[in-house]
């Protein structure tokens, strides 16, 4: 048998895979030799990685069409715009046919069906939103950019609002808690919640307005995206949800914060399913190092604990970034399959992390990992990914297949236009700005109108019965007040999960 055969052999699949590419060993590829990903084993999740310029973006799109093609629904941000050619079919050349001749594909042009969407009312898609309560305090501490400490008196802050039925729908309801709190007449409701600092909360208050100057508020509010619309088929293909950034490409901790809550959503409402045959949505991390940079310790572990229990929902995340190492080893132990591109090792950290990488593969017999991948050509990757039994298979030099898409933009008035088109416009497009927090503490702050005081009515005489024990207890005034307090809290209360995301629903 042949080094290609080989390998192709801890390929083999007897159910549905994504179809990578073919085997590729001292500069030879052989067409039979196939690298592929079985689907029941796609929410073991994976890393997509290289150098700018390798073919990252080609291999999304790879995925995102055998994904679809295969009915599973796929999120992935589009940060340069460049996958909105999924939307159309693929255009012969002699590239693609010399591709497909390579990998033993019968590659035929495709679309895929695709909506388009933006982060906030500022882009070209559908508009998605989330709620400030729904966001929750941990991760709108990353996208502040708080400290630890900055990060705990946020979330006392959520807490004091969430336990008086304050809504934070938008950014000014939570700048109005946050201006009540350090006013003379929240001084005393500060104290309450924990000792917190007047200037902490100051600080709090002046990132919050910092971010509305940079076009952030337009992210938050209602309504809010209904996870469910993102995993949805057409014509027994997945949708592909398409998160257009442009308007958010100065500031990336917002978006790749958003992606986290929209996967913290998954986690919270999706019922566990344990093994699945095929994912029921893959949802795609592009320049995953903007997530990681920077995060304090309780985002981290959330990440952690999220990317670890997510399988068991039939969720499968994928991350893509330029080096693996900007990925923490508690998140890149739990990706079974790695696709990585080029590295380039032109610096002493270049190929310092050219070594850890190296380290994270099998070792192999038949490449010089180290050599390999700073050798590899455009649309080559060093793979290896988990089998059906869960074991991982051999390392695979892989020249990887053409997408039958159209490799290149479709432009923004067509991105336009597919979105003002899509079921979702409707339910999405237009702002929500129902009473919440800021117009409730607006009235406590008003005076209240004079009213006129309603007549009494006359005493009625009735024979009075000696009450009981219980009628005695439930009639003391103290009693009374502390179970009006008490219901009222736990109507109000809103509980939280995973990075202090709202689990109360709608």
């Amino acid at each position: 048998m042949t080094a290609q055969g080989e390998i192709a052999a801890g390929y083999a699949s007897g159910s549905a895979a994504i179809e990578l590419g073919a085997v590729l060993v001292d500069g030879t590829v052989e067409p039979a030799a196939q690298v592929r990903i079985p689907l029941s084993m796609v929410n073991r999740h994976g890393l997509v990685a290289g150098a700018t310029g390798t073919g990252k973006t080609k291999t999304l799109q790879l995925l995102a069409e055998q994904l679809s093609a295969n009915g599973v629904p796929v999120l992935m941000a589009d940060v340069k715009g460049d996958l909105s050619g999924l939307s159309r079919q693929g255009e012969v050349s002699d590239r693609t046919t010399s591709r497909a001749q390579d990998t033993g594909d019968d590659w035929q042009p495709q679309s895929f069906p695709v909506q388009f969407l933006s982060i906030g009312t500022g882009g070209l898609g559908v508009p998605l939103r989330a709620t400030v309560t729904s966001f929750g305090p941990i991760l709108l501490s990353k996208v502040l950019g708080l400290n630890d400490t900055q990060e705990s008196t946020l979330g006392l802050i959520f807490h004091w609002a969430d336990s008086r039925g304050l809504p934070l729908l938008d950014t000014k309801d939570l700048r109005s808690v946050i201006q009540h709190l350090t006013s003379d007449e929240g001084k005393e409701d500060l104290k309450g919640i924990g000792g917190v600092s007047g200037a902490t909360a100051g600080v709090i208050l002046r990132a919050l307005v910092n971010l509305e100057a940079q076009g952030g508020d337009r992210f938050f509010g209602e309504p809010e995206l209904d996870p469910a619309d993102l995993m949805r088929q057409r014509g027994g293909r997945g949708v592909i949800s398409l998160l257009e950034l442009a308007e958010l490409q100065g500031n990336p901790a917002l978006f790749s914060t958003f992606l986290m809550w929209l996967l913290a959503e998954l986690f919270e409402t999706l019922p566990e399913e344990g093994d699945v045959e095929k994912p029921k949505l893959v949802f795609f991390f592009d320049e995953a190092h903007l997530l990681f940079a920077d995060a304090s310790k309780a985002f981290l572990d959330q990440i952690t604990r999220t990317v670890k229990l997510i399988r068991s929902k039939g969720i499968g995340v994928f991350f893509c970034t330029q080096l693996p190492t900007d990925v923490p080893n508690e998140v890149l132990s739990q990706l079974g399959a790695r696709v990585q591109h080029a590295l380039r090792a032109f610096t002493p950290d270049d190929q310092k992390a050219l070594a850890r990488t190296v380290k994270t593969y099998p070792t192999t017999p038949h490449y010089d990992l180290e050599k390999a991948l700073t050798s590899l050509g455009i649309g080559e990757a060093i793979i290896t990914v988990l089998s059906e039994k869960g074991a991982p298979t051999p390392v695979a030099w892989t020249r990887l297949r053409a997408p039958r898409s159209l490799m290149d933009t479709i432009g923004d008035d067509a991105i336009k236009q597919a979105a003002a088109e899509s079921e979702l416009h409707g339910k999405y497009a237009e702002t929500v700005d129902r009473e919440s927090a800021y117009e409730q503490l607006m009235k406590k702050v008003a005076p209240p109108p004079p009213q006129e005081k309603a007549p009494e009515p006359p005493p009625r005489r009735q024979e009075k019965e000696e009450p009981g024990l219980v009628e005695k207890v439930l009639g003391n005034t103290a009693v009374k007040s502390f179970l009006r307090s008490a219901g009222s809290t736990l109507a109000r209360e809103i509980t939280r999960g995973v990075f202090g995301t709202s689990r109360k629903r709608r």
